[in-house]
């Protein structure tokens, strides 16, 4: 968690980075847009897009403390397609007899507009935003959204600790005399797992098909959420005394509590947990909040490697904290990545891990030059990136006989696509370019088109290269269905909440409204030229329009 520190001026290094990112190498595709016909098969190679841009669920995210943070007033975000969402337990649930309804509402508050912009949220339930130890202040009573403080439902009894702040100093220092007497209250009281139990279970209930919700991460333990103070494991030594006690420092058979309960509430949503080394018999994401930080290379970045192939079905996120350990030189994102030594270390750390995402960056300035360059690579590499290289379809289909569409892509990104959306064939109105008919790839599982694997840092290339993925399939128009004349053949692939196009391919032939046109076709009727004026193409990142 970002140890809440609000944006100072920007300060960024001077430093050049003068790295290329060698997807081209991972994918060669065609520089040059070409339709050829041979036999009345027309064969298109597309032309990679050069620039890094906005796709759902993947790449830089953004976080806004409610009521404190303004939102940008460029749509949506430079590059973040999802928001992370800190919700207040007892906002959503004050007690155990608050319905599902309650959740949703306070949901909707906080939430409302995403889906115009195409964003979606990461929700993490929390109890404490910073203790009373540690410096945190209570919630401001005049702002119900106010993240700070201790938000504690009505029927748990309230935590009696043992800690006291040291003055001036983030540390907490405890009696002699008392470190070894269990807590009573709080996340000790008998009363906590139940209760644990009773709201994930209402969250699945609210989240688990909420087209907003991207990922869901864990949380409810700890500081922010984030698994520690106390611990749920004596794996690693704790935060504030020397050595794990029972029901003081840590909350025996909470883990298990917590990987049962969000296992059985979430069989739609990716869920995510802050530790690598925890819920080892649960198939889980990682949100490790300490990106490019030296001091977490062996809690973090090591027992992350241990997951081994999690990430292929699992995202693998979280975010830079630099204002603390080794970052701490730093006064802002901006100057963490364009400082050389910390942007290679973040890019191979992705590349590694094959992250799927990363926050930090919601108080940077984009409009520095060397920190747009260093950004613009980092949200290449992160998440999937699909490049398409060549298609081939029949330059005349006839309506009520099959055709056949095929495609070669490759996943030049870190990790995959969680979710099965459907990859889609459209014939588009050559002049208006308004699909006029559309039909689902039944054949092809984008969650399957993997990135490569096994960093090469000289290089700067996967060793192992990521397939091409061949996809072909046949299709009918029917009779009726469409006049005959000239239309464009496009692909795209849909949010399944709207069935509107929204992942885009990393190819410059590209409409607004999320199309990718691939060539010229008749329908009935023969035509003379395939290939579409590349002055017709719009700009990927430009496109502000989609929406589910």
């Amino acid at each position: 968690m970002q140890r809440y520190l609000f944006y100072h001026s920007l300060r960024l290094c001077g430093i050049v980075i003068s790295l290329v990112v060698a997807l081209s190498a991972q994918a060669q595709t065609g520089n040059r847009y070409e339709a050829i016909l041979n036999k009345r098969k027309v064969t298109v190679q597309l032309p990679e897009y050069p620039g890094a841009f906005r796709n759902p669920m993947k790449g830089f995210r953004e976080f806004f403390y409610p009521g404190v943070d303004k939102i940008r007033k460029t749509y949506p975000y430079p590059y973040g397609s999802m928001i992370k969402e800190y919700m207040q337990w007892n906002m959503i649930e004050n007690k155990s007899t608050d319905d599902v309804d309650k959740i949703i509402a306070y949901s909707n508050h906080r939430w409302k507009g995403v889906e115009a912009i195409n964003m979606k949220v990461i929700p993490r339930v929390y109890l404490v935003w910073l203790e009373p130890w540690h410096g945190g202040k209570p919630k401001k009573a005049d702002q119900q959204d106010d993240l700070g403080g201790w938000h504690w439902p009505a029927d748990i009894p309230p935590q009696k600790s043992p800690y006291k702040q040291i003055p001036g100093s983030w540390g907490a220092y405890v009696d002699s005399a008392d470190q070894y007497t269990p807590i009573e209250g709080g996340y000790f009281d008998a009363s906590f797992p139940e209760r644990v139990k009773t709201l994930v279970k209402k969250l699945g209930i609210a989240w688990d098909n909420d087209p907003r919700v991207a990922y869901v991460e864990m949380g409810i333990i700890g500081e922010w959420g984030e698994h520690h103070d106390p611990d749920l494991s004596t794996y690693w030594p704790p935060h504030d005394e020397p050595e794990h006690i029972t029901n003081r420092t840590w909350i025996p058979g909470m883990e298990k509590v917590l990987g049962d309960a969000f296992s059985e509430a979430f069989r739609n949503k990716k869920v995510m947990v802050r530790y690598a080394y925890e819920f080892k018999d649960y198939q889980f994401g990682i949100y490790w909040d300490s990106w490019s930080q030296p001091e977490e290379q062996v809690r973090g970045y090591d027992e992350m490697r241990k997951l081994g192939d999690r990430w292929k079905t699992q995202p693998i996120g979280g975010e830079i904290t630099w204002n603390w350990g080794s970052l701490a030189k730093f006064r802002s994102f901006e100057e963490v990545v364009t400082d050389k030594e910390y942007f290679d270390l973040t890019l191979k750390q992705i590349r590694n891990l094959h992250c799927n995402h990363l926050g930090g960056i919601t108080w940077a300035n984009f409009d520095n030059p060397g920190f747009k360059e260093a950004a613009a690579a980092l949200q290449k590499a992160m998440g999937y990136r699909f490049v398409l290289s060549e298609t081939s379809y029949p330059s005349r289909i006839e309506t009520n006989k099959p055709f056949t569409l095929a495609f070669s892509v490759t996943n030049t990104g870190s990790s995959p696509f969680y979710y099965k959306w459907p990859v889609q064939v459209s014939l588009l109105n050559a002049n208006t370019h308004k699909p006029v008919w559309s039909q689902p790839i039944s054949n092809t599982d984008i969650t399957g088109w993997m990135p490569g694997d096994d960093w090469n840092e000289t290089k700067q290339v996967y060793n192992i290269q990521p397939d091409v993925i061949k996809v072909q399939q046949t299709f009918t128009i029917k009779k009726r269905e469409i006049p005959k004349g000239k239309y464009i053949l496009a692909l795209s692939i849909a949010d399944p909440a709207g069935m509107l196009p929204s992942i885009r391919f990393a190819n410059s032939n590209y409409f607004i409204g999320g199309y990718h046109p691939v060539g010229y076709i008749g329908v009935d009727r023969n035509i003379t030229g395939f290939k579409i004026d590349d002055h017709l193409f719009y700009d990927i990142q430009s496109d502000t329009t989609l929406h589910y």
